[in-house]
């Protein structure tokens, strides 16, 4: 936990407060998003006290509160990012201050965006599309988290779904980072079960898939040390925090490492799991789509990743999902080794290990299929710890077989390839 904390002070530096009595601190960044002030806020339980302080500290800090919006729904619908733009726009607000998990900071983001430069927002899905317009400038956003999770407080991202094909495409942008952050982590004791579950397994999809895409690159150890410490501290703590949702110690370690896979994806990018995903929102959440998708493909690019497997697989041993003697295992023996420690992680937590399982049907496969031939998602293959190209035919000789193993939960069903 030093060391995540340690991490976390080099990566967001003042720009971040987090841990014990961290709302205490937002007095020092209010002067971030001007003076006309909106709160964006799922506005019901725990949150309620805190959109209530966040009003009181702004007004405090010399600013106009014009309303407290409701905020976007699960998997922030674009209808939802349109009509929070409506409202900004019309209040004549200054900057928000955004209350809640993913779903309502990665909304409140979108809807800045459309507020401040306008057009439609699919203008914007893909790399560096709102810095076009900003040149830099990041959008008057203050986020305070609620939920071990995205980590969208962090990060340059901000995912959106169109409900109506139940695809969701992805704003990635410096320009959306917010200006100030905050994350007391003791406010996630309210969190249910299934939401914890899903947070936490989100968080270790960031660390892995950035972790799994990083061999090679200069900032390959800076990225193993955050990646192994998130994963780490949340397949330690996620168990406990399920027995026991008043567990501060299993809380506070499931907010570092779910911050951490935040920085991750700051240092790096997700693949496989996240790509799929994106096209399961009618059927699984975000984090339990990636810990589905995730053992597949970790077998898949086996080749390319055998230095992190030999570090993740000691994690899933030491806690009792595989047998410490498969830390000696090479190869695609030691990444089937590493995917059966992610399956067995999730039976204990209850959670489905394959597509079917889950509730998916063939036709998401093709349309998993579909969605990664996408020029908008194109930055998802090239992260790959073996990148793909929908031009050479990798998403059908590579990507389809995967997801078929994922489906049936056969392994042998992945593709054997070479590391490039």
């Amino acid at each position: 936990m030093e060391t995540a904390k340690r991490l976390l002070i080099e990566f967001k530096g003042e720009d971040y407060a987090f841990g014990d009595e961290a709302l205490k601190q937002l007095g020092r960044y209010v002067g971030r998003v001007g003076r006309k002030v909106a709160i964006i806020s799922g506005g019901t339980g725990i949150k309620s006290s805190i959109v209530n302080m966040v009003s009181e500290t702004l007004k405090k800090g010399g600013c106009e509160v014009l309303g407290v919006l409701e905020g976007a729904r699960q998997n922030t619908p674009k209808e939802d990012v349109y009509r929070l733009a409506y409202q900004l726009l019309k209040l004549g607000c200054t900057g928000v201050v955004a209350v809640g998990g993913g779903s309502i900071l990665d909304g409140a983001k979108a809807a800045l965006v459309l507020a401040i430069y306008g057009g439609v927002i699919d203008e914007y899905f893909g790399t560096g599309r709102v810095s076009a317009k900003s040149g830099g400038e990041r959008i008057p956003l203050i986020a305070i988290q609620t939920a071990s999770s995205s980590a969208s407080h962090l990060t340059k991202y901000s995912n959106v779904t169109d409900i109506m094909t139940f695809q969701k495409k992805l704003i990635v942008d410096d320009s959306i980072v917010p200006k100030a952050s905050i994350f007391q982590y003791d406010v996630t004791r309210s969190m249910p079960p299934e939401l914890t579950k899903d947070g936490a397994l989100d968080g270790i999809s960031h660390c892995w898939e950035v972790w799994m895409g990083a061999a090679g690159k200069e900032n390959y150890e800076r990225i193993s040390e955050v990646a192994y410490t998130g994963m780490k501290l949340i397949v330690e703590a996620l168990p406990r925090a399920l027995e026991n949702s008043e567990d501060l110690e299993a809380r506070y370690a499931l907010g570092l490492g779910t911050d951490l896979g935040g920085y991750a994806i700051m240092l790096g990018g997700t693949s496989g799991a996240h790509l799929g995903s994106f096209s399961l929102v009618d059927v699984l959440t975000h984090g339990r789509a990636c810990a589905v998708l995730n053992p597949y493909y970790t077998i898949l690019f086996s080749p390319a990743i055998q230095d992190q497997l030999k570090m993740a697989v000691r994690i899933y041993a030491e806690n009792g999902y595989i047998d410490a003697g498969k830390t000696r295992l090479k190869g695609r023996d030691l990444a089937e080794a590493v995917a059966e420690g992610m399956l067995e992680f999730a039976r204990r937590i209850r959670f489905p290990t394959t597509l079917k399982e889950a509730g998916a049907s063939e036709k998401h496969i093709e349309r998993m299929v579909n969605a990664a031939k996408d020029p908008q998602l194109k930055m998802k293959l090239e992260n790959m710890p073996i990148p793909m190209s929908a031009d050479a035919g990798d998403i059908d000789r590579l990507m389809r077989p995967t997801l078929e193993a994922a489906y049936t939960g056969n392994f042998s069903l992945i593709p054997e390839v070479k590391s490039t």
